[in-house]
């Protein structure tokens, strides 16, 4: 147990060295799953139909990996960037590990992205290659590459995984595989885009392996469990923490584009013990017909993360679907996840902190200003530094240098405190704080008290640009099934509760939030769609 916290003071946790790093790639770890446990299911794939779900050993995940990896170099040489364009196909897997055996790295591309934003991840990295599906709900996938196809000089090759066995074909088995380096770049995840723009995190092999083990060790995943992935791949929820995890725990990845309905006949059929969602996929989860009917007794636990999950919506999801929760805390740019609340903590401390830091990472609150460790209990900037660093932005040595301070510090942009015995909360972002009349509004203290009234399944508060007090509170509201509560209910339960200032001033119910990839809100759009609206 760290006791730097409890010695002092401070706002700092040094880093706990128990657990070694591992100097691992992601080649690395999936040879010693295929050796240590050869026969062991490592992947299936979800879908409806039972009789349609393939499935790899971990011995045959290895032998197809390494075909797709010959393929690859048939292609392209080691250090060049491939694009993957697709949802939650088993080739994606393949793939990935496949580039990572060449010396590849793997650029992730959000399915849902429309001709301009592709274009933009495909010209930023300057990637060679790009395998796609042609078609993804209702996307015409193909057609849009074939739109922005002539401003990409760079793009050399684009396989459909509609011509996969073809593209498998053209491998030669004498090559030989490259020496790969853990330190090596393994992908570049383009940043969930909360704020504006995305930015390429350039993750190294020895951080998304590292990160994912220890969150699996931190979960108590068991060789042989089924721990269900429908957090999609192109983030690192999906192909690095839930997928790398699996791999080193000796757990089966059962593959799946997220739907509620499947999801809950996954963990029956399949007897899953555990996933990891974002909290609107939990409030799907638990809204959905079928949950009452369903036998989810092969769950163990869940882990959230994404979007902050208020401490009311944790202890319903632990009671209503009867398992143990965990809040874990990340971002893209830290490979995965650096805090997380162990299985055993007390009940507070599961649901109303993130936990404590992930082996090995070394986590301070810091003033705005000074960049110091705060005082205990002081709300500052979460940083983190460690093994786990991304090793900077693709090609924006700026913007890089604006996240990773000299000293190593990967500044999170999330406000947080620090408790006595290094547990932290989320207390809002950096950039989020709402600036009314020089007052300082956090907007997660009112989205907090929000879900806490019986008609609400969740909120999200932004600041308003206002021509008296530079910003005022505005808070938007989804309803809980068959709840339509008023805006003078929910202004009168926050008056009574907060400060006059912190009270929103502008209500708006919606169906459905902008989510990214994550499930993190985007809350730039609300705040731009409402002042697009009063402008009119």
């Amino acid at each position: 147990m760290n006791t730097t916290v409890g010695a002092n003071t401070s706002s700092y946790w040094a880093p706990d060295r128990s657990e070694p790093v591992l100097e691992s790639t992601v080649g690395d770890a999936l040879r010693a799953a295929a050796e240590d446990a050869p026969d062991g299911c490592a992947l299936t794939v979800g879908v409806a139909e039972r009789s349609r779900r393939r499935r790899w050993s971990f011995e045959q995940l290895l032998a197809d990996s390494e075909t797709v990896a010959y393929a690859l170099l048939g292609r392209f040489e080691p250090g060049e960037r491939v694009a993957v364009w697709a949802p939650n196909v088993p080739e994606w897997v393949l793939l990935q590990y496949g580039a990572a055996l060449a010396g590849l790295t793997l650029v992730t591309v959000n399915p849902a992205y429309r001709p301009s934003e592709l274009e933009y991840v495909l010209a930023q990295s300057r990637a060679a290659g790009l395998f796609l599906v042609p078609e993804y709900r209702g996307s015409p996938m193909a057609a849009f590459l074939e739109q922005v196809r002539g401003d990409l000089p760079e793009l050399r090759e684009v396989v459909p995984f509609t011509q996969w066995d073809k593209f498998l074909a053209t491998g030669s088995l004498t090559e030989r595989l490259p020496v790969v380096s853990p330190d090596e770049p393994a992908q570049i995840q383009y940043t969930s885009g909360t704020t504006g723009p995305p930015k390429g995190a350039l993750l190294h092999h020895r951080g998304i392996t590292n990160s994912a083990r220890f969150v699996a060790q931190r979960l108590e995943v068991q060789p042989g469990e089924r721990w269900l992935s429908f957090m999609p791949l192109f983030h690192v929820a999906g192909c690095t923490i839930t997928g790398l995890g699996a791999l080193q725990a000796r757990a089966a990845q059962v593959l799946c584009n997220f739907e509620p309905g499947l999801a809950l006949e996954l963990i029956e059929t399949e007897r899953c013990s555990l996933f990891v969602a974002g909290t609107t996929m939990y409030l799907m989860l638990m809204e959905h017909p079928t949950l009452a009917t369903r036998d989810l007794s092969s769950l163990r636990t869940t882990a959230a993360g994404g979007m902050t999950t208020p401490a009311e919506v944790a202890r319903r999801i632990e009671a209503r679907l009867g398992l143990r929760f965990a809040i874990v805390f990340g971002l893209t740019e830290a490979c995965g996840i650096a805090l997380q609340t162990p299985l055993d903590s007390p009940a507070e401390v599961r649901f109303e902190t993130i936990g404590l830091p992930l082996p090995q990472t070394e986590v301070k609150i810091a003033h705005l200003v000074t960049a110091e460790p705060q005082p205990l209990g002081t709300t500052g900037e979460i940083c983190v530094r460690g093994y786990q660093v991304m090793s900077g932005y693709f090609e924006m040595p700026e913007a890089t240098a604006a996240a990773i301070d000299p000293e190593g510090w990967l500044h999170t942009g999330d406000l947080g405190s620090m408790d006595s015995g290094g547990c932290c909360r989320i207390e809002g972002r950096v950039n989020e704080l709402i600036n009314r009349g020089a007052e300082k509004i956090s907007p997660r203290e009112i989205e907090d008290l929000l879900a806490s009234h019986p008609t609400v399944s969740a909120a999200a508060v932004v600041g308003i640009p206002d021509e008296k007090w530079g910003e005022v509170v505005a808070a938007f509201v989804r309803p809980a099934p068959a709840s339509s509560p008023t805006q003078q209910e929910l202004f009168d339960y926050c008056r009574t509760r907060l400060a006059p200032h912190k009270t929103p001033k502008h209500w708006v119910f919606v169906d459905e939030f902008p989510l990214t990839p994550s499930g993190k809100v985007q809350k730039f759009v609300l705040r731009e769609r409402f002042v697009a609206q009063t402008r009119r």
